[in-house]
């Protein structure tokens, strides 16, 4: 398939697009200038604005190309068929080459991007600037790359030690559990379908259409194409599907848990080696992911922010935990001004009562509808500053500050260009004191109060008159950093080894009201108090952006300081089914980003891995320790061993027990009858405790290092530690795994290689019977020596 230069169509809306773009940046400037808006909030603006036009363009482009030639086009099959290139190069060839990043020092924080464009593509050339901007970003890649492969190698060689040992070994492990899977959408774009993520597995329920009660799936059976497409099409939303991540086979994983085999698109069998195949999944397309975030030759492609909520259906409004107050703008439309924290907006049918969309409402949102309206589609139902997080005052008054004082709590930073001075809090030297802003009605008593954090752009004055709704703070949002702050390669590492951020969010772990106590040592303490009394504090530094306000009532798992959540920390509070879903989630999106397509099932078995551990919490009578680390199998065999048996407190008379002996309740019995008989003490006995304890969520080289083979991780890394230890706990090696075998020599226990074929015999029907035959006769031969 070959293409000449007319197959790369330049669409006509470019001109009126890039027009469009220098309007906008022109009048963000103007606003810039009258001191509307801050210098970074500008910068912010202009790089959303030329997003938006690229985004858009590319959109109208990929029309285009696949209107042409009835399809036809050399081009576009060559991409769709996804034989070569992709839409971020077929952008750059014809529509425009975008955002590029700013050269600079290495270690610097996140990339800045440069605010002007190029403008040209590949087909038109570009001006010597733009050739020059180009090259830099060309340069960069190709140092890259260099220093990515051996990351991606290391990558590889972790995945498969800590999997190597998930081989399928049954048929069906017989569990009840599964996971909810459901289509995957970032605000309303959909961006993996229920059908992708159920196809080719096994679903745990009946799953029935809920309008004709068709039932188009049995429990235990797998999800073909049809029935998946079935499912995509009915109203359902939520399927319930098995999962290596709750499979209970004891040794590797069994086949129902594991669906398809995505080589061959049948069920898988048995014999497969699927975490081997799961890590080179994983590792080999880890040398096309960047080392540093996004950029395809330098080009930056952050994401536009979205700033409202348009709905897309007819439909009524319900509303969880809404509290807002009236407000009105300057033409004196009146609207509502959410003011809690947690506002879930959801969209029902009015007669079947099904949710057909929902959607967080951000603090600080102008909301133009409320509970139970009626709204059309196409209706904005609110809209809120995506460049700012805000804090908006719930009641009319006057504003006082308290701890407000120049150069010592805050700054007057003032823009040279414009002349125009805005007060921004700063890290106070001293540490007890926190400003905050007080609304006070006519007789000076306090209304309500807000702590104002760190970086916050104070917008009004002291004693100004305030309104209910309005804005009292703006705490600028980091925007113009490109995408996130680690993306690719390094982001993978992080999630897999369960690593702590690098500032980690201070996150509730019950529900309830927020309330500030005082501040220790440059920390603010805040409670959570539950609706039954159960209190928790926490310390939070000053240095951090406190995210909740007085009274704010919270749920588990919310942040109360910026920064990002920690996996320990989900695991803790939510529980390990959405730790499970977090680290998968979070790196599929790393992997999505660069238009890299990888199965689910490959990172379950992954995370399944990483959370095999269990730490001992109250051994009870059981043989472990105190925060031992326990295969969790090892720990519920050990469990069932004593259930329902009896420990001996006192022997009494006993000659055959003696106390803290762990014996069956027969036994128990049989010995305090004939002790009664004999007019002897009885034995006093008490119910045996099993042990209980906490899942463990391990990094991979940490969960590599502690298979239970020591000859795997011997030949993982730190050799002469896992060996030592070996010796003394005089551990021995059962060769289950792929690599104790190659070590030995052994054939690997996987494919015919299983243990379970050794004994099979592959030869004809005659051979058979001449087997059976001579059998026979020994056995006759053996039988008349005896005689």
């Amino acid at each position: 398939l070959s293409f000449n230069l007319e197959d790369v169509i330049i669409p006509e809306e470019k001109e009126k697009l890039i027009q469009d773009g220098y309007a906008e940046v022109e009048e963000i400037v103007e606003n810039w200038k009258m001191g509307f808006i801050t210098y970074n909030e500008r910068y912010n603006q202009i790089i959303d604005t030329w997003t938006h036009i690229n985004s858009k363009l590319s959109n109208i482009l990929m029309k285009q190309l696949a209107e042409d030639d009835q399809g036809f086009n050399s081009v576009y099959m060559m991409l769709d068929s996804g034989a070569r290139g992709s839409r971020e190069q077929i952008r750059q060839l014809s529509g425009m080459r975008g955002l590029m990043a700013k050269p600079q020092k290495s270690g610097a924080e996140g990339a800045q991007i440069i605010e002007n464009p190029i403008l040209a593509n590949f087909k038109e050339g570009l001006s010597v600037l733009e050739y020059f901007i180009s090259t830099h970003g060309a340069r960069k890649g190709l140092a890259d790359t260099a220093l990515k492969t051996a990351d991606a190698g290391y990558l590889t060689r972790r995945l498969v030690d800590v999997s190597q040992d998930v081989i399928i070994n049954e048929e069906d492990c017989g569990t009840l559990r599964g996971l909810a899977a459901t289509a995957i959408k970032n605000n309303d774009e959909v961006i993996a379908s229920l059908y992708e993520r159920i196809l080719g597995r096994v679903s745990v329920h009946d799953v029935q259409h809920p309008n004709t009660g068709e039932v188009l799936v049995n429990a235990g059976d797998e999800i073909t194409e049809d029935i998946a497409r079935k499912i995509d099409e009915s109203p359902i939303e939520r399927v319930e599907i098995r999962s290596v991540l709750t499979c209970e086979s004891h040794q590797g994983v069994c086949a129902k848990c594991y669906g398809r085999n995505l080589a061959t698109g049948r069920m898988v069998q048995k014999g497969e080696a699927v975490g081997v195949i799961a890590a080179q999944s994983i590792g080999e397309p880890g040398t096309q992911l960047t080392l540093r975030t996004f950029h395809v030759g330098g080009i930056a492609s952050n994401i536009a922010t979205e700033n409202s909520i348009v709905t897309k259906y007819d439909g009524i409004l319900e509303f969880d935990e809404l509290r807002f107050v009236e407000s009105t703008d300057t033409e004196g439309k009146s609207y509502k001004v959410v003011v809690s924290r947690l506002v879930e907006m959801r969209i029902v049918d009015p007669n079947t009562k099904i949710v057909l969309l929902s959607h967080n409402i951000p603090y600080g949102s102008k909301l133009f509808f409320g509970e139970g309206d009626k709204i059309q589609k196409g209706d904005l139902i609110c809209e809120w500053d995506p460049f700012n997080a805000v804090i908006v005052s719930e009641a009319t008054g006057k504003i006082r500050f308290e701890n407000f004082t120049e150069n010592m709590t805050y700054k007057v930073e003032s823009d040279e260009q414009t002349g125009l001075k805005e007060k921004v809090i700063i890290e106070s030297r001293d540490k007890t004191r926190a400003p905050s802003a007080h609304i006070v009605n006519e007789n000076d008593d306090i209304l309500r109060t807000y702590t104002l954090p760190l970086g916050s752009h104070i917008v009004k004055n002291e004693n100004d008159e305030i309104k209910a709704g309005d804005v009292l703070v703006k705490i600028p949002r980091a925007v113009g950093k490109a995408g996130d702050i680690t993306g690719g390669l390094p982001r993978v590492t992080e999630l897999f080894e369960a690593r702590n951020p690098s500032n980690p969010a201070v996150v509730s772990e019950i529900d309830g009201e927020v309330s500030f106590g005082k501040i220790k040592r440059g920390n603010q303490e805040i409670s959570v108090t539950s609706k039954t009394g159960e209190q928790k504090k926490y310390m939070v530094p000053l240095s951090k952006q406190i995210l909740v306000q007085e009274n704010d009532y919270i749920r588990a798992g919310m942040p109360l300081s910026d920064g990002a959540t920690t996996p320990a920390d989900i695991l803790a509070i939510m529980g390990p089914t959405a730790v499970q879903e977090y680290i998968v989630n979070e790196v599929q999106d790393v992997y999505r980003l660069q238009g890299v397509k990888i199965n689910d099932k490959h990172f379950e078995v992954i995370v399944r891995q990483m959370m095999r551990k269990v730490e001992v919490v109250d051994p009870g009578d059981t043989r472990f320790l105190e925060q031992q680390l326990v295969d969790k199998h090892e720990m519920m065999e050990e469990n069932d061993r004593i259930w329902g048996k009896k420990v001996i407190v006192d022997a009494g008379d006993s000659q055959i027990f003696e106390p803290g002996q762990i014996v069956t309740v027969r036994k128990l019995r049989d010995e305090n009858s004939s002790l009664k008989r004999r007019d002897l003490k009885p034995v006093e006995a008490r119910d045996a405790v099993p042990a209980t304890a906490n899942q463990v969520l391990q990094g991979i080289t940490r969960a590599a290092l502690q298979t239970t083979s020591f000859m795997s991780a011997a030949s993982f890394q730190e050799t002469t530690k896992v060996l030592n230890d070996a010796a003394i706990n005089g551990k021995t090696d059962t060769l289950e795994g792929l690599k104790e075998n190659v070590i030995v020599g052994h054939l690997i226990p996987a494919g015919t290689g299983q243990r379970e074929f050794e004994k099979l015999i592959v030869g004809s029907r005659e051979d058979f019977e001449k087997l059976n035959a001579s059998k026979r006769n020994n056995l006759f031969q053996e039988a008349a020596v005896e005689e």
